[in-house]
């Protein structure tokens, strides 16, 4: 118990200032002396983004596992700052991780539909760029939060429902999924006309609709309280039955949202972390401290 909260007090700290350290110093997230950013795709004038973070220690023949992650927000906001601070912790422990941006409907006047498009095109991107990036393509994760997580989730179950130019012959299918409070169905609580969908195309791109047995490793992280929490339930249901590893840990008590606030910031990334050691995607024990939601989003 001590040992736990000497590590969430260190968490609070590590990032409070926006910065992850760094063996040479004090390091802005998303900085490196390697390429940070590139663009995974481009739509007319309009040039989707993907922000980068390598490890320390990271060189290009290197063959790291990778988290991707993409931004919540109902799909009004599809920039890359929501997870910066989990990334940077991340990072730290050896990952390369990768903060995807994709269209939206503050920017765009796009549907989820088009969101989930863009998603499995950078996810395309990431495993198509694995020798560049120094990734191993056998160890790619997917995350994000409530409208991100559903992107984190729909990448590994949806593969046909992508842009006309994407390269069909890469898979965009993580190897792990993290979901944040995810979205996981349109069809229920009255999604579909929430959002202009119809029925078919609402059911099209639900991931609670698609549940298979090639459902990669997933970890689901919600509260008690979250409104999308019975389709969550329904989705691991299904996914157990089917035979595939799939864990939830509930927050007693916490709306939709809890985890970008400490300390439910911090224990969620504790939670991720061991996921990831259980994967073999991680070292056993966690030589770094953990974000805070100090940091700015």
């Amino acid at each position: 118990m001590n040992k736990m909260i000497r590590t969430m007090t260190a968490i609070a700290l590590t990032l409070s200032a926006g910065v992850v350290q760094s063996r040479s110093g004090v390091v802005l997230a998303g900085e490196s002396e390697q390429k940070s950013q590139y663009v995974y795709k481009t739509i007319g004038d309009r040039e989707l983004k993907v922000d980068i973070l390598y490890p320390d220690d990271w060189k290009s023949t290197d063959r790291r596992a990778a988290i991707v992650f993409f931004s919540g927000g109902a799909w009004r906001s599809g920039g890359t700052g929501q997870f910066a601070p989990q990334a940077g912790y991340f990072a730290q422990r050896g990952l390369v991780t990768v903060r995807a941006e994709y269209r939206d409907s503050t920017k765009d006047k796009v549907k989820p539909d088009t969101c989930l498009q863009d998603a499995i095109s950078a996810m395309r991107w990431v495993r198509k760029n694995v020798d560049k990036l120094g990734i191993d393509p056998g160890r790619i994760v997917s995350s994000g939060g409530s409208a991100g997580g559903y992107l984190a989730a729909a990448v590994a179950t949806i593969d046909a429902y992508c842009s006309p130019d994407d390269d069909l012959s890469i898979s965009p299918k993580p190897n792990a999924t993290v979901l944040f409070n995810p979205v996981l169905d349109f069809v229920s609580l009255d999604l579909a006309s929430r959002f202009g969908l119809d029925p078919e195309l609402a059911a099209q791109i639900s991931p609670l609709q698609h549940v298979d047995g090639d459902l990669p490793p997933t970890l689901i992280l919600i509260g008690s309280e979250d409104r999308f929490l019975d389709q969550n339930r329904e989705f691991m249901s299904k996914a157990k039955e089917l035979g595939v590893r799939i864990e939830m840990d509930l927050a007693k008590g916490q709306p939709h949202a809890y985890f970008n606030r400490s300390p439910w910031m911090e224990k969620t990334v504790l939670s991720a972390d061991s996921f990831l050691v259980s994967l073999g995607y991680l070292a056993e024990e966690p030589p770094v401290e953990l974000p805070s939601s100090e940091q700015p989003r």
